[in-house]
């Protein structure tokens, strides 16, 4: 049953990663996630001159369970200030709008296998919906959600692209489900 559905996998695909660039760009979801630092000239200098490898940092930052419980660690929390900061190459924006798109198909794909678990071919467009837009909303929000609250980060916009991009899929399959 999952080969009769490589078409709307393949579509999902396609109308999400539209409707992701809708959201960015024309929409602006994203807008005042990240904002820009007063001083950035004297930032970038000072990140520059600590030549600060690639990767993800914790500040203040510690490297055991032991060090965290030290005054010292203790003293530089609460002092502040307290953050996350990532750094990464130059971004190549064809590399990342293909893992975009190759991630919404392998979503797609995942929700798909899924939803022949749970729906014999030729059930009502309804039931097909509310299942695979149910999936869906978990699918894209879960994650979202867990790391905006150990990070911090805004998530409107997310919440947001998460029930479209649920109620696209919802839509395409239940549009496109095969007949008994």
């Amino acid at each position: 049953m999952l080969t009769s559905l490589l078409i709307p996998i393949a579509l999902s695909a396609v109308a999400l990663f539209f409707a992701s660039f809708l959201s960015w760009m024309v929409f602006q979801l994203h807008r005042d996630d990240w904002k820009k630092l007063e001083s950035e000239d004297e930032f970038l200098e000072a990140v520059k001159q600590q030549n600060v490898p690639l990767g993800s940092y914790m500040f203040p930052g510690c490297n055991s369970p032991e060090e965290m419980k030290s005054e010292e660690y203790q003293q530089k929390w609460n002092n502040g200030p307290c953050g996350v900061m990532t750094v990464f190459p130059k971004v190549n924006m064809g590399k990342k709008l293909g893992l975009t798109f190759l991630y919404f198909l392998v979503i797609s794909f995942a929700l798909a296998y899924l939803s022949t678990l749970a729906i014999k071919p030729g059930a009502e467009f309804i039931v097909v919906f509310r299942f695979l837009a149910t999936a869906g909303l978990l699918t894209f929000l879960s994650a979202t959600v867990q790391h905006a609250i150990w990070f911090h980060n805004r998530i409107i916009g997310h919440v947001i692209e998460s029930i479209l991009y649920a109620v696209i899929v919802g839509l395409i399959f239940g549009l496109m489900w095969p007949a008994a």
